[in-house]
């Protein structure tokens, strides 16, 4: 009896082998096939694999409906601004490669260049108009590529809804010819420190709404009179997201940085609200 259960058992096993090996053949080359159809390198799809994990695991995060562009579409993306990581939020709702525009500090700090590098950032001055990075950002929509902005500028530590917003994510658009997609966050975390939010569980929303099409805010008007007018359509698509159809965006000046102390009392007061 035993004589004729081994070669039933080694058969057994040789068919489990087989599958197993099959099963894992099929995966890497799914994975190859992936690597090869996406704008994505391997290391970007691993650090989009880790901020998916961070996501869903430690953000609890929740994408409402899946980013409205075509595969090869061009465009602009423009989101209220609450969290160092807001830009999470944003590229793992889509496997395609997302250009932020992020401040330059960041981008020549020790800790962060590595992988702002990586995840092929557009550097930007905080100060003003910074014209290099605005045609960077032009040339990459325009070519179908997608470009991340922030239109307050900086993170909103305030109790006020949005920030006055600058023209940037509207200029954009209106020279490369593409739609802005507005998108808002809700719950993203955020303390003080850009690294805060890794020690911080949260329970996140990211929600787009339809793309904003650039052509009927160009009829003859001037470059800067079309952004703003464009900017405030979009912050208030984005203030309808977050069901507050009633704000009224503020423009802010072209020359428009907080200083030092009004940046560490807008950090006190947040902590003073976390805690109470």
């Amino acid at each position: 009896m035993q004589s004729m259960d081994r070669p039933q058992f080694e058969m057994s096993s040789l068919i489990a082998a087989i599958f197993i090996l099959a099963l894992g053949v099929a995966v890497v080359a799914a994975l190859v096939v992936m690597l090869r159809r996406s704008s994505l390198t391997p290391f970007q799809w691993f650090l989009w694999f880790a901020a998916y994990l961070l996501c869903k695991l430690l953000w609890r995060t929740r994408w409402i409906n899946e980013l409205p562009l075509a595969a090869n579409q061009g465009g602009v993306i423009a989101c209220n601004h609450r969290s160092s990581i807001d830009p999470f939020f944003v590229q793992t709702a889509t496997r395609r490669k997302l250009h932020w525009m992020v401040a330059r500090e960041y981008c020549q700090h020790p800790a962060f260049r590595w992988f702002l590098t990586a995840c092929e950032v557009i550097p930007v001055g905080r100060g003003g108009v910074d014209t290099a990075a605005t045609k960077a950002a032009i040339r990459l929509a325009a070519s179908g590529e997608i470009v991340g902005m922030l239109p307050e500028g900086r993170i909103n530590m305030s109790e006020e809804f949005m920030l006055p917003a600058r023209p940037g994510a509207a200029l954009v658009a209106l020279k490369a010819g593409v739609p802005v997609v507005p998108c808002y966050i809700r719950g993203a975390p955020y303390r003080r420190y850009p690294w805060s939010p890794l020690l911080m569980p949260a329970r996140v929303e990211v929600r787009f709404g339809a793309p904003i099409d650039p052509s009927r805010f160009a009829n003859g008007e001037r470059d800067d009179r079309a952004a703003k007018e464009f900017t405030r359509e979009i912050m208030k698509a984005i203030a309808t997201l977050a069901g507050q159809p009633d704000f009224q965006p503020q423009i802010a000046g072209r020359v428009w940085k907080p200083t030092e102390e009004e940046l560490e009392a807008a950090m006190d007061a947040q902590e003073r609200r976390q805690a109470s």
